[in-house]
Parts: C-alpha cells; structure tokens; sequence
C-alpha cells in the first residue's frame, strides 16, 4: 500500500512537471528528503504550444515565413488553414509577436469561436467579435492607451457595418500597417459569417491608412469551400463569392518524419531517456507526423504509462504501440471529433469505397474530397489516389463504424483458443460465416456505411477476440479492390501467430474473383510474413441463396495454401 501510495503522489506532481520528490520509508510511513524545483517540460496535446512548458517545433518554422512577409509587404488578404490540433493558433501567435517585435507592422489576434453560438443572429455574432477585439486590445502591449474602437457604435449602427467601422477606426490610430489575424473564422455559422467576409472585403479598398493592410483568416478548411447557408438571402453563399479578395490560400502541413524525430529527441536531451529505433519509427508511421497524434502517443508512453515514466527504462516500439492502443480505446477529444465527422453523408460518400477498395459511386465530388482532405481524414497522393491519412485513423473509422455491431456480439474468445495458445483460424472463420449467415441482413439495414458492411461485421467480430490479445492491422484504399487485415496474435512463450485474412466482394464470376484474391492474399502474406492464409469472398447478389452462397475450400496457389470462405 505504500508502493502504491508514493506512486500516486509522485505521478500527480510528475503531470505537472513542477518538482521531483525523492522518498524514504520509515515505518509505516515515509519522509521527503529532498524536493526540487523542476522546469522539465512535457508534449503538449491541448491548446497553443508554449515552449518554455512544451517541447516544441519553433512555430515560425512550421510555414514559409518568407512568403507569408512577401504576402504582408503586398498588402495580400489570405487563408492559413489545416486539420483541426495541427498548432495553426500556436503559428498565428508567433507569428503576431515577430510583427509586432519587428517595429515594421502592428499585429492583432482574434480568436472569432465565441460567435458560432449566434449561428444567424448577426448582431450578437458581430458583437461577440468586437468585445473579442477590445479584450485583445487590452492584453497587446503593442495597443495599449489606444482606447476603445467600439465606443458608442450600438446606438447607431447596423450590425451589418459595425465590424467594418470597428476596423477602419482600428487600422487609422496609428501609422504603422495594421495585420489582423482571424482565427476560427470557419466556427461561423450562417448570416454572420457571410456579414464577417463581407464587411472585411468592403473595407478592402481602404488598405492600410484606413483599413487594416492585411488580414489572415484562419480554420480548418479554405475558404473557397464555404457552402454557406443564408436566411436572409435564402440562398446558399459560396466563401468564394463572399470573400473574393484572397489572394493566397496556404495550408500547414504535418511533421515531416525528420520533424518528429526532432520533437521526439527534445525529450531525450532534457530526461536522458532514449527512443529506441524502432519506437521512432512507429511514431512516424503510425501518425505520418500529425502533429496532435505525434504530441498525445509520445505523452502517453513518456508520461501515462508506468514503463515509461521509469526514465531509466528506453522508450521501445512495443511500448508504442501500447500507447496506441490506449489512445484508440479511450476515444480522446481528438479522435471523438473525427469520428463524429464518419456520419455526415458527405464523409461517407468518399470514407465508404476507400474502406472496400471498391469504386461503386458514380462520382466523387470534387468539393467532398477537398473538405476531407482539409479536415485531416484522407490524402491524396501523387497521381490522384485517395487514402485515409495515417494509420491510427485507419485503424479507428472500421472500429468505430463496427462499434455496434462489436457491442452486441456475445463472444468468448477462449472457445477459439489451442492448448499450445494459438488461434484455431479455421474455426473461427467457420463460426463467423455462420454468424455472418444469420445476422448480415439485419446489420446491414441499421448500417450507415451498407456497401461496407460484409468489412466491417468482420473486422468488428475479429476485434471482440482479438483484444487483449494482439492486434489487427488494416490495409484499404481506393481501387484496391479488397481489404487485407494482418493480426498478430500474442503467444505464450513470446512469440506471434501471424496471418492474414482478405476480403474480396464477387464482381462477374465467383472463379475470377477467386483466382484474383489468391494472387492477391499470398502477396500481401509474403509481405508480412504470415504463416496462415485465407480468403474471404462475399457475394452480395440478392438473387442468390445462402447455400449457393457458403462454400470453403482450400486451394494451393504458389506453394501455399489458402483457406477460402464464401458467404
């Protein structure tokens, strides 16, 4: 019990980072023999990113600060946007004190999210941005004994100009060339957002003795991609038509791999503690350096979990991957968002054919594939191929749509377990096209995602046994064609049972789509080194029973033999 006490004691102050505290027991108590003041700092996943609290990337380096002072030298109106926690405020904010610590501009920040709340309620929105402005105001050494801009304005303007007076009186106190820099603008909602572009844009022409030189809007997604919907226009307002005066649109990117490894080693340098290798690696090719990702798994392992925080111990890859795995089934903030955006049917519409690798839209829109590569979900890659962004989003959109299904299966995974610890495959996927039998249809009614339902009942059976136990590790994309999952399943004597399942949906004849998924599956198993093979094949033709349907084999195809399903 006193083990157990100390460590909570230490581990409430060692998250705060504020001392060190060394202990010694006597009896049935204990004594502090020496606290010292610590500055050790730790990875941030909430808010702007302090570097004297947080390791940390310097901000001004994340974009092509060049460009952005070229940007600012022309007097250019642009959009700065990326994914939802990639450190766009953190840029924002150092960017602000360069300008104004450079004698050359005066720079403000707003952060306009208090307005969402008055959707269309334009007078409250606009207010709620213009109390925002004097609170900045007076926090801004820069501003300080300028007044107040807003002084008697209610009385006798229109909400519809106000912002626009608000600004021209901002921009005319001083010589010097006014930088605006407007964070969350994409947190507006209907009529106050179309009102806010287009009081910025009718005060354009008036730069910068009488408006401010530049302004930089900052959110999510740019603002070409505004649909916006107006009540009073009763009409829906493109953000193109609304703020056509932008010049540039620049978006943050990830981390690159050389960037997290830096991040990573900051830790090293003040704790000692090292990152083996292979931990490196998976942090990079778990999260493909988004930064909220990269931040939350190098806390998690260095901070939340016991290994890690003994600083003698070396952060290792499997260590990672626990870490992982923590992150996923406690569903943090960051990933509670995105898996909140899986229901919109614009989501859908593109999320759906990457998890079957099959094309069965018609037509991808244009604009559906900008907003989620702007929300972080998905990537293009050269050549056009869509993908979901890294390998933890992989790995949570099937858990998540999958989610209820997985609740509602009464499963024990000890029936499907050897004596010697391994997984008997053959019966499970025997169980499981059973089960697949008798519930498929009724899934697939109450399922969002239907065309990826056979995937996903799958994948959510396979979960139920595999926790705890191992791990599955997904493969789907665009044109694929079909969905691999590896799972590795941890043994008794240290070792892995390694194999591989595909999932192949029947395009023309059952023995095409066969002779495909074999070339298919013992590729991927030679690439991941798997000693078990099999192949599933699921047929969606209405017209067909389920005896013509169900069918196993196994069939040797270049020395090894795969166990095919029909269902």
């Amino acid at each position: 019990m006193k083990s157990s006490y100390i460590r909570r004691f230490f581990y409430i102050f060692s998250e705060i980072g504020f001392f060190i505290i060394v202990c010694s027991f006597h009896g049935e108590g204990f004594s502090i023999i020496r606290i010292n003041r610590d500055t050790m700092r730790f990875f941030n996943t909430a808010g702007p990113v302090n570097c004297q609290d947080h390791y940390c990337l310097p901000p001004l380096t994340r974009f092509d600060l060049p460009e952005i002072l070229t940007l600012l030298s022309q007097k250019k109106y642009f959009v700065l946007h990326a994914p939802r926690q990639s450190g766009k405020t953190s840029c924002l904010l150092a960017l602000r004190e360069y300008l104004n610590n450079s004698g050359e501009y005066r720079s403000l920040y707003i952060n306009v999210e208090t307005a969402q709340a008055a959707r269309d309620d334009v007078e409250n929105g606009v207010r709620s941005i213009i109390v925002e402005i004097n609170k900045r105001m007076d926090q801004s050494p820069v501003f300080t004994g300028l007044g107040v801009v807003t002084a008697d304005l209610w009385d006798n303007t229109n909400a519809y100009s106000v912002l626009n007076i608000v600004l021209s009186r901002l921009a005319s106190i001083d010589n010097k060339p006014l930088v605006l820099l407007i964070d969350e603008i994409d947190a507006l909602v209907g009529d106050t957002l179309i009102s806010v572009l287009r009081q910025i844009r009718s005060g354009y022409d008036s730069r910068p003795v009488h408006f401010p030189s530049s302004i930089i809007l900052c959110g999510v997604r740019d603002v070409r991609d505004y649909r916006i919907h107006s009540d009073k226009d009763k009409a829906i307002i493109t953000g193109g038509s609304a703020f056509n005066i932008k010049a540039e649109s620049l978006r943050l990117g990830n981390f690159t791999e050389e960037e997290t490894g830096i991040l990573l080693l900051e830790h090293t340098k003040e704790t000692g503690q090292v990152f083996e290798e292979g931990a490196l690696a998976a942090v990079w090719n778990l999260t493909r350096g988004q930064p909220w990702l990269v931040n939350a798994l190098a806390y998690e392992v260095c901070f939340k979990i016991e290994e890690g925080r003994n600083r003698s111990n070396p952060i290792s890859e499997s260590l990672v991957i626990k870490a992982k795995e923590r992150l996923i089934q406690r569903r943090e903030t960051h990933l509670d968002q995105l898996v909140d955006k899986l229901q919109e049917e614009r989501v859908r519409r593109v999320i759906e054919p990457i998890l079957t690798g099959e094309m069965f839209e018609k037509n991808f829109r244009p604009d559906d594939i900008s907003y989620l590569v702007d929300l972080g979900l998905i990537i293009q890659e050269q050549g056009g191929a869509l993908a979901i962004a890294n390998p933890i989003y992989q790995e949570i959109i099937p858990r998540e749509l999958s989610y209820t299904a997985q609740s509602g299966m009464a499963l024990k995974s000890v029936w499907y377990i050897g004596e010697d610890g391994r997984i008997r495959v053959n019966d499970l996927l025997l169980s499981f096209q059973q089960f697949f039998r008798e519930h498929s249809e009724s899934w697939t009614d109450i399922a969002q995602y239907k065309e990826a339902a056979p995937q996903l009942l799958l994948q959510a059976f396979l979960q139920r046994i595999i926790n705890g136990g191992g791990q599955i590790i997904r493969e789907y994309g665009l044109g694929r064609g079909r969905t691999d999952l590896f799972i590795l399943w941890h043994l008794p004597d240290g070792t892995y049972q390694r194999f591989v399942i595909e999932c192949k949906m029947v395009h023309g004849s059952r023995e095409v789509t066969i002779s495909k998924g074999l070339v298919q599956v013992t590729k991927y198993a030679d690439r991941c080194g798997a000693e078990e093979v099999y192949l599933l094949i699921f047929d969606r033709d209405k017209n067909k029973s389920w005896d013509e349907k169900i069918f196993t084999e196994t069939i040797e195809h270049q020395g090894r033999m795969v166990a095919v399903f029909g269902m």
